[in-house]
């Protein structure tokens, strides 16, 4: 009702547990804290949170724009309303190795389940651009380092992602997660590899989770849940997809009204009220406040 009946710390050892288990977990990314509920709704395993859709929402591109303060208050508003384990992009932790322990402890603070760090230089690039430039080597590992240091709850998860593909090659990538694992990252995020042989190469040589970067329009191939199974991953990420689905969706919907004068014609591809107000569970808010409110003063008082 009000907010999650689970605690943050109940859903990092579920996140735990469910990466364990060794299948794969489906991750679609939220588009605000309604959208989260549906994600629950629908028989996900978990809720991500992507640094590009948090900046679009903001009207802002992806290029490091967004504040930790900002990323951590749309974090508790999500964790807020899902029993979920929450997942965020935090960029390179907003500045030096100091603000990246920082980061962590503002997205612990905010309920989140974990967080990935990215190799690349601040202010960052969309992974699936050209003319990204990566952090040395050396200076990420401090970067993990801090975080590791600067975390409250063993629990919560730090992955690391390397974007060092596109940029110096599959080997050094490789090569990168290792020793990012070797700093203390629970899991590794391979960003735009290329095919499935590329996967594969990356799950032979790393034995920690890892996380399979589904994002539309870039480079990597929308590979389906039962490939990615076959080799080995342990999430499948649909970081912007529903951002996509419902701007294009508003955009031919605004046109509509424009060309057509009503919303008329929209109609049947809008959810319902009554879906609306059972995803929101209005009739949950009702029960509470009858049971809160179900009474009489005597006379006289």
């Amino acid at each position: 009702m009000l907010h999650t009946r689970t605690t943050a710390a109940e859903r990092r050892r579920a996140l735990r547990e469910q990466l364990a288990s060794g299948r794969l977990l489906r991750v679609p990314g939220a588009i605000n804290p309604l959208s989260a509920r549906l994600i629950q709704d629908l028989g996900f395993d978990a809720v991500y949170l992507s640094g590009a859709v948090l900046a679009a929402d903001l009207g802002l591109p992806d290029i490091g724009l967004t504040t930790s303060t900002e990323v951590a208050a749309r974090a508790q508003q999500t964790t807020r309303v899902t029993d979920l384990p929450v997942l965020i992009d935090a960029d390179t932790g907003f500045g030096e190795p100091m603000n990246a322990a920082r980061t962590v402890q503002l997205l612990e603070d905010a309920g989140l389940a974990g967080l990935h760090l990215e190799d690349q230089v601040n202010p960052k690039r969309c992974g699936h651009l050209d003319g990204k430039t990566i952090a040395p080597r050396e200076e990420m590992v401090r970067r993990l380092r801090a975080a590791v240091d600067a975390r409250r709850d063993p629990d919560f998860l730090l992955m690391a992602r390397t974007d060092a593909r596109s940029v110096e090659g599959l080997g050094a990538a490789i090569d990168r997660a290792k020793a990012y694992v070797d700093a203390g990252a629970d899991a590794i995020f391979p960003e735009a590899l290329a095919d499935e042989a590329e996967y594969e190469a990356f799950r032979k040589a790393v034995d920690v989770p890892l996380l399979a970067n589904l994002t539309e329009f870039g480079r990597t191939p929308l590979l389906d849940t039962r490939t990615l199974e076959s080799l080995g991953y342990n999430i499948a990420l649909y970081p912007v997809t529903l951002l996509r689905l419902a701007m294009g969706a508003i955009e031919d919907g605004l046109r509509t009204i424009a060309t057509e004068g009503t919303q008329e014609p929209l109609l049947p591809r809008m959810q319902t009220r009554s879906r609306l107000y059972e995803l929101l569970g209005y009739a949950d808010y009702s029960a509470f406040d009858s049971a809160v409110f179900d009474f009489t003063l005597p006379p006289g008082t």
